[in-house]
């Protein structure tokens, strides 16, 4: 059938399994939009208040529903606001497209109005761009690029695509849904030697990331540390892989994690890593990381292996399929001794918990817990607020947990929470500071008129928190541009906009708002005042290794 490229677009898209579009309109994609007016009752359009939060909407959407993320952006200023949403997708290896619209093709490098070479700027964070010069490449090129953000190391991929294309016209012929690259098991050859290493070793961890939830290797994974006997610890992207209170799960790893996932890995003699890096937030000083240890790195994207540390053995392939291949031959081992040392390094972790009585962060955190259904999904923004929620969350879906891990991007979350709202169908919630929400709570606008069930834990200090923490430790308590000094009534600010809010002081006053806040439709702010002087431990210290970590801490006044 003869149709305009808009139109095209528009039914590829569908084509391709989108049912949702977060987005902004503007002048050089407006024929997309009438196309999407058109086709409103078989693709739903979320209209932000700002292209970065549509970015970061698109973003939870794909995290919590392991589909492509569709974001789309008109040129110039709107394309270029989602240059922060992209790249914190490029670095959490989430898939996504990203729709842009442009000046006509007869236009272009004429520095016309809100001409910008888009594809230029987002060349280095980006999986792949495409400049569409023609409407007869536009519906290969979208369902090329759907492809590609699902394949491998999953990640985004920009679509610039031309006035001029949107309004030319070109047969479209339906297609089936493009399938993702499917990846193969790593060699034979390097399997058989992973096995030996893993099989010798005497005390071995197994470190995964958010590749084990990309791949579905879970189960693999479990299989392999019931076979060896080990441990488990993850990153911040792995958490929720496997439910929280898994019996051999030691929590995050790394500067922020659990102290008894951190010393396991520092004393292991093997690492086994599944779909994982190793940055500088895991290893500190990395000449001092872990240097007993044979590292077997199993990862879909080989430019990893061996990137930052070197492995013993590194196998690029699909983590679930290696897995299967690798159990075959790993043989069973009770480590007895290496279990009592887990054990020792559990009842040191448990000495120096935070257990003091009022609005502490742990308590709002654990808070929280009682109310999270099985299926809710909890994003944070960044900063102090985020790893107090990484060390004290449960879990027990994958998918549920979404932040911004590589990028560490600071107003990431009201968006994605909005995103992840949409993907489960079900209330989410968001922990944010009060520094990170200032950066987003213009998205409310969008919580409100599409009346999104996301409730926001605000744990509000007055200051910007982890920057505080970082100038009480190594700056001298210079607290230079770090106290934010603003007079918010957050609750009054929610009402504002058309949705309910409160602010609480006590654990109990909070458990009754989150109860409310479930009982009901649409957002619900709640303010949590907690001390300035809260600190995230345990903590590594920067060029540090764990011999170094600082695991309690008081700071006088």
């Amino acid at each position: 059938m003869l149709l305009s490229g808009a139109d095209i677009l528009v039914e590829t898209l569908i084509e391709q399994g989108c049912d949702t579009i977060f987005g902004y309109p503007g002048g050089q994609i407006l024929n997309v939009y009438d196309s999407l007016y058109t086709h409103r009752d078989r693709i739903n359009h979320i209209l932000t208040a700002h292209e970065q939060g549509a970015a970061h909407a698109a973003d939870g959407y794909a995290r919590v529903t392991g589909k492509v993320g569709v974001v789309m952006s008109t040129s110039g200023p709107g394309a270029t606001n989602l240059v922060t949403g992209i790249a914190n997708a490029y670095l959490d290896s989430v898939p996504l497209v990203a729709i842009c619209g442009n000046v006509p093709t007869t236009q272009i490098g004429t520095d016309s109005f809100q001409e910008i070479d888009i594809t230029g700027v987002t060349l280095p964070i980006t999986k792949h761009n495409y400049f569409v010069g023609s409407v007869e490449d536009l519906a290969d090129t979208i369902r090329e690029a759907f492809a590609l953000a699902r394949s491998g190391r999953p990640g985004p991929v920009l679509i610039d695509v031309p006035k001029d294309v949107q309004i030319a016209k070109y047969e479209f012929e339906p297609q089936q849904c493009t399938e993702a690259e499917r990846y193969s098991a790593a060699k034979d050859v390097r399997i058989e030697e992973a096995a030996k290493l893993i099989n010798d070793a005497k005390r071995p961890y197994i470190y995964f990331g958010g590749g084990v939830i990309t791949a579905g290797a879970q189960a693999e994974m479990l299989a392999a540390a019931d076979r060896i006997d080990a441990p488990l610890g993850c990153s911040l992207m792995g958490l929720s892989a496997i439910p929280t209170d898994h019996p051999r799960f030691l929590g995050m790893q790394g500067m922020h994690g659990h102290y008894a996932s951190s010393m396991a890995m520092h004393h292991a003699d093997l690492i086994l890593s599944l779909g994982v890096r190793f940055n500088d937030r895991v290893t500190g000083n990395r000449q001092r990381f872990a240097v007993g240890a044979k590292i077997v790195h199993i990862d879909v994207d080989g430019s990893e292996l061996s990137k930052t540390v070197n492995a013993a053995c590194g196998l690029r392939g699909d983590v679930k399929a290696t897995m299967q291949k690798l159990l075959l031959l790993l043989e069973e081992s009770p480590k007895p001794e290496w279990q009592a040392e887990i054990g020792k390094f559990r009842l040191e972790e448990e000495s120096f918990l935070d257990s003091r009585s009022g609005m502490t962060p742990r308590n709002v955190i654990l808070t929280i817990n009682r109310h999270l259904g099985a299926d809710t999904a909890v994003c944070t923004d960044v900063g102090q607020h985020q790893m107090w929620a990484a060390q004290n969350l449960s879990f027990r879906t994958p998918r549920r947990f979404v932040s911004s891990g590589g990028l560490g991007t600071m107003g990431f979350g009201f968006g994605a929470a909005i995103g992840a709202a949409f993907g489960t169908r079900e209330r989410s919630v968001l922990v944010t500071g009060d520094g990170s929400f200032g950066m987003n709570m213009n998205e409310l606008i969008t919580a409100v008129k599409y009346n999104v069930p996301v409730t926001v834990v605000i744990m509000d200090n007055g200051v910007l928190g982890m920057v505080r923490q970082w100038q009480t430790l190594f700056f001298d308590k210079h607290y230079s541009n770090s106290v934010l000094e603003r007079s918010i009534d957050y609750g009054a600010f929610a009402r504002s906009f058309g949705a309910d809010g409160e602010t609480v002081s006590t654990p109990e006053e909070l458990d009754a708002a989150l109860a409310r806040s479930f009982g009901r439709d649409g957002p619900y702010i709640i303010d949590c005042k907690i001390d300035k002087d809260e600190f995230v431990l345990p903590m590594l210290p920067p060029g540090g290794s764990m011999d170094d970590i600082i695991t309690r801490l008081e700071v006088k006044k």
